[in-house]
């Protein structure tokens, strides 16, 4: 494992973080920070690829996956965001901390969302600084871009009709149940979690520590179903939405499946 290339990724995530910290003072605006977050694994993925001595084609397969995937989060939460000031979330820890919030916020929003950034990019780190190949690396590979391709397409084409559904004014109030979201409820955060698991397969093909990449997934899902995510999420949502009860019990909170009658 090229250590060198670790070391770049701490300092470009670093970097990245604290200028985003920067410019959210004057804008009293943490969730700047979300949109930059997928943003960020684009960084890495590239700072990785210039340090790194990796196969090429890993290489390239791995920057392309994770720009394709960075790049299209990154600004469809942008126009998401962009003119609705600053999330719930973000508000609600602003309005606990008071005043030192500005501060507070460098280590409580920022670097910790840059730890586990750098956590989660692992497998590009380990894909791209390893030189090599391990056993069964086609089949990893091969494997990896199909899970990756699921994930995305799960989540580019559910962000796509949740944005058409809040668009329609009849579907003021309603709840979002068409399409992917008939059968899970979080039909992008599903995808997100399939991407991470491509990208990490088609990094376990270089064999050796390579494997140790299974964290990103693990953690990214982890964060996804049960933290930051579905139970964040809907708990504002049942609030909000009288019917978003029934919802839950007739379907699946992430993995995809029918719905219950």
């Amino acid at each position: 494992m090229n250590m060198s290339v670790m070391l770049a990724s701490v300092i470009a995530i670093a970097v990245l973080m604290f200028g985003t910290w920067l410019v959210s003072l004057p804008l009293k605006n943490a969730s700047i920070v979300d949109p930059i977050w997928p943003l960020g694994f684009v960084v890495v993925g590239w700072v990785a690829a210039i340090v790194g001595h990796g196969e090429p084609v890993r290489v390239g397969l791995l920057v392309g996956m994770v720009s394709i995937w960075g790049l299209r989060l990154s600004s469809y939460l942008f126009r998401r965001n962009m003119g609705h000031g600053e999330d719930f979330r973000y508000q609600s820890m602003r309005k606990r901390i008071g005043p030192r919030f500005g501060l507070v916020s460098l280590f409580t929003v920022f670097a910790l969302q840059g730890t586990i950034m750098f956590i989660v990019s692992l497998p590009l780190q380990f894909g791209i600084g390893i030189e090599g190949f391990g056993t069964g690396s086609v089949v990893l590979v091969v494997l990896g871009a199909v899970v990756w391709l699921v994930g995305f397409l799960f989540e580019s084409v559910g962000d796509a009709q949740l944005r058409a559904f809040k668009a329609d004014p009849t579907s003021a109030g309603q709840v979002m149940d068409r399409g992917l979201w008939r059968y899970t409820r979080h039909p992008n955060y599903f995808g997100d979690s399939c991407v991470w698991f491509g990208i990490f397969l088609v990094a376990a093909s270089a064999g050796s520590w390579a494997w140790v990449g299974i964290v990103s997934p693990v953690v990214m899902t982890y964060f996804l179903r049960f933290v930051s995510g579905v139970v964040m999420l809907e708990r504002s949502l049942v609030k909000r939405r009288p019917a978003y009860a029934e919802y839950m019990r007739t379907t699946s909170a992430f993995f995809p499946r029918p719905p219950r009658k």
